[in-house]
């Protein structure tokens, strides 16, 4: 009989320990966790080294970036406004008034996580992980000042989609920015 009441305290206790370490492992994911990239087709777009970053020998589909755009102010907690910080004629994707920043530090302006450029890239802040990931399977670039400004260590350049299925990509990509930063739940786009 006794032996039956210690082994059940020590179920009792490995199945505390059990849940605590997937309590760890859960609440320690990233974005990297959630979203999985498949490889981008076709050489990667030259880009200026400093700043202004910009891609080099680059045309936008007219078309995509604009879905680009209708897709992302259909997400809810996303404004689209004139850029604090980018080119002349981008569009900042800014958190809206309801929604708190989890990740502030990595913020580009205001309360700007990503900008669209007119040439269709666009620069966004991503976990860490998930910018190392986006730039290992050809996606992005690190921001020349990604190494430079304390929580700009996510910050990428993502290139102009020039099919359906890589501006499917991007958008996952900008909310996943907007997951990081924002601290909610991807939502559907």
């Amino acid at each position: 009989m006794r032996h039956q009441i210690n082994d059940g305290r020590r179920l009792s206790a490995l199945k505390g320990i059990v849940i605590a370490a997937l309590a760890v492992i859960f609440a320690s994911q990233t974005s990297a966790d959630f979203l999985t990239l498949p490889e981008r087709d076709g050489p990667r777009p030259e880009t200026t080294g400093g700043v202004p970053h910009m891609q080099i020998g680059i045309s936008p589909v007219e078309r995509l970036s604009k879905e680009m755009l209708h897709r992302v102010d259909a997400i809810q907690g996303i404004n689209l406004e004139t850029t604090r910080i980018g080119f002349p004629g981008s569009v900042g994707f800014v958190l809206s008034e309801d929604i708190a920043a989890a990740q502030p530090q990595a913020l580009v302006a205001g309360r700007e996580f990503a900008h669209l450029h007119p040439d269709g890239s666009f620069h966004a802040s991503l976990s860490p992980e998930m910018a190392q990931h986006a730039a290992n399977t050809g996606w992005a670039i690190a921001h020349p000042w990604a190494d430079q400004r304390e929580g700009w260590e996510g910050f990428v350049m993502i290139y102009t989609p020039q099919t359906d299925d890589q501006l499917d990509v991007v958008v996952d990509l900008i909310i996943a920015s907007f997951s990081y930063v924002s601290g909610q739940n991807m939502p559907d786009s």
